[in-house]
């Protein structure tokens, strides 16, 4: 692809926060690098990842009203994380988050852990852990 040919479809998904490196060749017939707002395919395809993902915490958080997991797994999902992922950003055992995305290992959270998870989910401080709302 040529350098005026590479795409610049902004669909507005980063506020123009991000742009995509990409390689095309230049006047000179070289390799050359580009920044590209976007490409539609692309575009199209995260609205619809993001989409997914807002339904998901949707459900996440009917579960959570239903005690059937903790306020931590609805944070832990909503920044993409994993068990092992969180454990490790925490400083905390597997295990341990295993225990508090239940509702009754929730309950028996420490000070000292809340703040390890609040720190690790860039949770302000004043900020409840159970607050899921926001």
């Amino acid at each position: 692809m040529k350098k005026n040919q590479v795409p610049q479809d902004d669909a507005n998904l980063l506020q123009g926060k991000s742009r995509d490196l990409q390689y095309a060749i230049g006047e000179d017939g070289k390799y050359t690098t580009v920044k590209s707002v976007g490409w539609e395919p692309k575009n199209v395809v995260l609205q619809q990842t993001w989409q997914d993902i807002n339904d998901d915490l949707q459900k996440i958080k009917e579960l959570v009203k239903d005690e059937k997991y903790s306020p931590l797994y609805y944070h832990m999902k909503k920044h993409l994380l994993n068990k092992r992922m969180l454990a490790k950003y925490a400083g905390v055992s597997v295990f341990k988050v295993w225990f508090h995305i239940k509702p009754k290992g929730f309950s028996k959270l420490s000070n000292k852990d809340k703040e390890k998870y609040k720190k690790a989910l860039n949770i302000p401080q004043e900020k409840d852990l159970s607050d899921i709302d926001s």
